[in-house]
This record gives structure tokens, C-alpha cells and sequence, in this order.
């Protein structure tokens, strides 16, 4: 498979960066927060850094089995220790290479240039996952880096809420950098960002790239 837009019925965000990707058998979560009911089926969850809207406990207990693996940043693994005992884990730093379950991932550093909020330094990652032959890529937490903007993808899921992360116009600017063919607007409209974020993110994407609603 390589049309992004045939793989979009196997994504779902439930709110925020909150993300749930089914592919090959198997149900991946990124950043698993404010589910709404048990479902004990996620095969791998990744994890992106430890603030309460991408590690939610409470909700990793929702989906966790007893096989589930976790990939996370070496700088969380002491903190999830509790939450992943019993469980593979996979601490990764940034421009890692791996595979789990038979998909290939990359990290890609994600962090704030000029705010306090997500330091370069802690090492959080955000993936690019290769799936059915497309290149998926999450970002996590993170502002407009250059490292980000070399990202070779098919779809892109990017933070557009501002305060934590890149506002909406400059997440805009970014995605036109990357050209993917499909960009999914996350991190808005809840814990960070209003509804309208879309709205100013989705006219400044150049016309080429596909802007998918999801929240």
C-alpha cells in the first residue's frame, strides 16, 4: 500500500495527541489519554515524554495486555517503570532505529526551541513509523526544528495548539517544508489550543497537501 488516503480509516485520535492506528493485525497507541472505556487490545504503545497528556497511567491500564510492549525515551523509562513492569520495554533516544512486532520506527528529536516546556536536553522523541509501506510520522511535544522539517513522510500528525508546542500558522509553515501528502492537525482544542487552530493551520498548508479533521 502506498495512498495515504486508503490508510486513514485505520487511524483515529481520540482527543489532543491521543492516537490509535490499526495495521497489519496489530493495534499500536501513541500517547494513550482521556479514553473512555477498557479495551485491553493495544500490541504497542509508544510513548513520546512523560507530561500527564501523553503518560496517563490511568489510561495505559485501559489497553494494556498482558504481551504489550512498550517504546518510550530512555530519560522516562524510571518513571514508567511502575506502569511497564511485567512488559517488554524499548527506551529509545532520538534518531533511534528499530523495529517491534515487525514495524520499522525512527524517533526524531521533539523539543521547544525557546520555551521551558520540553527541553532538547531530556531527549523526547517523536516516531516515524513505517506501515503498509508509508512512512507515518507522530511528532510529539515540539516546535518547528529543522530536525523536523527533514522528516521524509507520507502522513504527518503535528501539533498545532501553541503555548506547549508550534501555534497553528507555524506548524503550517513547517508541514509545507516536510510536503507530505497528508497532514493530520493534532494537540489542539483541549488541553492546549482552541477548535479554531484548525481553521488558521488548515489555510496556510499548501493546496497540495491533504489537511485531515480528525478532532
Amino acid at each position: 500500500m502506498n495512498n495515504g488516503n486508503e490508510f486513514l480509516d485505520r487511524i483515529s485520535v481520540n482527543t489532543h495527541s491521543s492516537v490509535r492506528i490499526e495495521t497489519n493485525g496489530h493495534v499500536l497507541y501513541i500517547d494513550p489519554f482521556a479514553l473512555t472505556r477498557p479495551t485491553g487490545d493495544a500490541d504497542v504503545i509508544f510513548l513520546t515524554h512523560p507530561h500527564f497528556d501523553h503518560f496517563s497511567p490511568q489510561d495505559l491500564v485501559l489497553i494494556c495486555k498482558s504481551d504489550t510492549i512498550f517504546v518510550l525515551p530512555e530519560r522516562m523509562a524510571d518513571q514508567a517503570a511502575e506502569m511497564t513492569k511485567g512488559h517488554r520495554v524499548i527506551a529509545v533516544a532520538p534518531f533511534a532505529h528499530g523495529e517491534v512486532e515487525g514495524i520499522a520506527f525512527e524517533t526524531i528529536p521533539a523539543y521547544n526551541a525557546h520555551k521551558p516546556f520540553h527541553p532538547r536536553k531530556n531527549n523526547w522523541v517523536g516516531y516515524v513509523l513505517t506501515l503498509e509501506g508509508l512512512r507515518i510520522y507522530i511528532a510529539g511535544d515540539t516546535d518547528a526544528t529543522e530536525e523536523a522539517a527533514a522528516v521524509s513522510c507520507d502522513i504527518a500528525m503535528i501539533p498545532i495548539g501553541g503555548k506547549y508546542t508550534m501555534d497553528a500558522k507555524k506548524a503550517a509553515v513547517l508541514t509545507n517544508r516536510m510536503h507530505p501528502q497528508i497532514v493530520i492537525p493534532i494537540h489542539y482544542g483541549s488541553v492546549a489550543g482552541s477548535m479554531e487552530d484548525f481553521n488558521i493551520f488548515a489555510e496556510k498548508v499548501d493546496p497540495s497537501i491533504t489537511v485531515h479533521r480528525v478532532i
